[in-house]
């Protein structure tokens, strides 16, 4: 498996290396090993999710307040989507800032994101399947959203997906502005001090 820093610290590419035959094809898409050695410790796996999505759905901006937060390993399992880490930790030196990865059923990347990062991505393809495996259940007092639309972040979408398609909830978040003065989102220090407190549990 090769890991693969984002320009967004704290989230990380994994592109798994496929073994294939006549039969098809066998990989390891996940290795609490591998991503302890990167992130310095365990993923606390409390939930698994898995959505469907028609071509040019956008899901996200999503994070959860920190702490505890959500880290998220997500893979497209089917069909492919376009995945966004959104750096929302105020006092970060990437805070704003994005990238995005190709997760796909060809090269069956993964990406993790540590808690405090925003997620999104975009279907491409039709009943696009991603799963994610989360390090806390979801608790909806403490989940939170930020336009995909937001300007300031400004998310860049494939030019040749013909529409998009949003929740009502996601359409009706607000923008990264308004969540930096409603107090809603992570600081750079209080998420770097829960990622030192998970290091020092393990």
């Amino acid at each position: 498996m090769q890991i693969r820093e984002l320009s967004i610290p704290d989230a990380y590419e994994m592109t798994p290396k496929q073994h294939a035959d006549d039969r098809g094809i066998f990989l390891e898409w996940y290795r609490f090993d591998k991503l302890e050695q990167t992130v310095g410790h365990a993923l606390d796996l409390r939930q698994a999710n898995l959505s469907v999505s028609r071509q040019g759905v956008v899901r996200g901006i999503h994070f959860a307040s920190v702490p505890r937060g959500q880290a998220k390993y997500v893979t497209a399992v089917h069909g492919a989507v376009l995945d966004y880490t959104i750096d929302l930790r105020i006092g970060s030196p990437t805070y704003g800032k994005w990238d995005s990865v190709l997760l796909d059923d060809v090269d069956r990347r993964s990406v993790y994101l540590s808690e405090g990062l925003g997620h999104a991505f975009v279907a491409l393809t039709a009943d696009a399947v991603v799963t994610y495996l989360v390090s806390d259940t979801f608790n909806p007092e403490r989940e939170h959203g930020i336009s995909p639309l937001d300007l300031d972040i400004n998310l860049v979408f494939p030019a040749d997906l013909e529409s998009l398609s949003l929740s009502p909830k996601d359409i009706e978040a607000p923008s990264l502005q308004n969540s930096a003065a409603a107090a809603l989102l992570p600081t750079w220090d209080e998420c770097r001090s829960f990622y030192d407190s998970l290091r020092t549990k393990d």
